[in-house]
């Protein structure tokens, strides 16, 4: 079993069944199937193949959903990437991944106009431009024939890049068994239908909009609502008008909507799970959350890219005592260890680091064996997370091993915005840590070390990283500092520099 055949099947059976709806098109399974078919025919006559990688640049668009199907339908590695990357950081990704074709959506043509070309095929939606092929064209050009994909279970389906504390970005290699797994757990744990009506705002580009909520849908044939991107007004307007039955959404989206002055006039009873993830809700938050969206249906799940991902589950009845917490138990088809220095597990109430094992596990980090290799540890993912086990069995993060910033449900890398950072003229030293936020979760602060005086260090800085990386790596915060903290190794003492802040 495969995705694309999935799609193919669901095509079989529900024909006329809504697939994909976009503020502006409906588009049933036949039809999507049949578009799928027609990009892949053209794929395989500009050369693209079995095992060839292929790069998606493109928000939560019909054409990243027939573009993901057709690349995969062909055999070929998806590589779909966060539309917020800017040319050097695409650049990096596409020299890594090895990639043949790279297609972007006319939306962010700017951020990646003037790319390279080299023997890259280059796709943009809209009117070919240079070097940049057309993507309708490709898809009036396409023939409607079937093209069934050979894959297996075990063969490779995409690549996801995500980025440690220490290098480049990493790519994250998945086979379809590992999507099957978690898109599987989430039928399951949060009851996908054919019935269901799946939002998906957050960027499919990330491991859990695509792997458990887009691909839970193809799984069972649910209709797939997709938006380009994200605000209050929108999402609640859309739940409203689609009558959506599960959101994905990092507890920020939450958060920002139930401040929408007009909420209580939204009609919202179609909802049955309320997901958020990549950070925990407190207490209190939690409980505003219930009053304003007039719900008991929240759930918050906790996983790692490289697992899948899988993880835990917080059901939304264990909110009221244990909100703050990812849960106590496991996810479908996982299993949940906490583990000391040595992989011994640690008694209730110690501090260990989580590590997670079942199907939905990467392969590997791809041309990276070595970074694997620590990573997984017979067939345990260690995740570089820190946490501890109350004596109710539930699971409390305390705090993380690498040095990740979460806002708003998303990764942000500190040691790739340093290493931009310190090419400055005045910048002496840079550290670049997380700060606690009341909305997004924390936010990005840099302190710096000068070589000399400057006016004004947050404009200057803002100005210098913007179009090196993504506007959501930026610091927002400043403090200038005559040494940063190291030891006498010199290894850089993040705690202190953390301790400034909360303190």
């Amino acid at each position: 079993m495969n995705l694309p055949n999935l799609l193919a099947h669901q095509a079989r059976k529900f024909p006329d069944k809504e697939g994909i709806v976009t503020p502006t098109e409906r588009i049933t399974y036949k039809q999507w199937d049949r578009s799928v078919n027609k990009l892949a025919s053209s794929m395989l006559k500009l050369g693209i193949g079995r095992g060839d990688k292929v790069v998606l640049h493109m928000p939560n668009t019909k054409e990243f959903l027939i573009t993901y199907f057709a690349v995969q339908r062909i055999g070929a590695v998806i590589v779909p990437i966060n539309a917020r990357l800017v040319g050097r950081e695409v650049e990096y990704i596409l020299e890594h991944s090895d990639a043949k074709m790279f297609l972007t959506h006319e939306l962010l043509f700017g951020q990646v106009a003037d790319l390279a070309a080299n023997e890259l095929l280059l796709v943009k939606t809209g009117e070919a431009d240079g070097n940049w092929l057309s993507w309708e064209q490709l898809l009036e050009e396409g023939e409607e024939e079937e093209i069934a994909c050979p894959l297996t279970e075990d063969d490779e389906a995409s690549i996801l890049y995500t980025s440690g504390t220490t290098g480049d970005p990493k790519g994250v290699l998945f086979t379809y068994r590992s999507i099957l797994t978690v898109a599987t757990l989430i039928c399951i744990e949060m009851n996908v239908k054919p019935e269901s009506r799946i939002l998906h705002m957050m960027p499919l580009s990330h491991s859990a909009p695509l792997h458990l909520f887009m691909a839970a849908g193809i799984y069972v044939g649910a209709a797939h609502v997709a938006v380009p991107t994200f605000t209050p007004d929108l999402l609640l307007k859309t739940v409203e008008k689609e009558r959506i039955t599960h959101f994905f959404g990092a507890p920020i989206a939450y958060l920002a909507s139930a401040k929408h002055p007009n909420i209580k006039e939204f009609d919202l009873s179609s909802m049955e799970y309320w997901v958020y993830g990549g950070a925990p809700l407190a207490a209190k938050e939690v409980e505003f959350l219930k009053e304003v969206f007039t719900t008991g249906k929240l759930i918050g799940v906790y996983g790692l890219t490289e697992a899948g991902p899988n993880g835990t589950l917080l059901q939304h009845e264990e909110h009221a005592e244990k909100a703050g917490s990812i849960g106590r138990r496991a996810a479908l088809q996982c299993e949940i260890r906490l583990v000391d220095d040595n992989g011994n597990d640690v008694a209730t109430g110690e501090v260990g680091e989580i590590i997670l094992r079942g199907e939905g596990n990467m392969k590997g980090y791809y041309k990276d064996p070595e970074k694997t290799a620590e990573t997984v540890k017979d067939g345990w993912v260690y995740t570089g997370d820190l946490a501890r086990q109350d004596e109710d069995g539930y699971y409390w993060i305390v705090e993380r091993k690498k040095d990740v910033i979460i806002s708003g449900g998303v990764n942000v890398y500190p040691k790739e915005i340093e290493d931009v950072l310190i090419q400055h003229s005045n910048v002496a030293d840079v550290a670049v840590v997380g700060v606690p936020h009341p909305d997004w979760g924390e936010t990005v602060k840099a302190f710096i070390v000068l070589k000399e005086e400057m006016t004004d260090v947050e404009a200057e800085c803002r100005a210098f990283l913007q179009g090196k990386v993504a506007d959501y790596k930026i610091p927002r915060l400043y403090e200038v500092m005559d040494a940063l903290p190291r030891n006498a190794t010199g290894k850089l003492l993040k705690n202190q520099l953390r301790a400034r802040v909360t303190n």
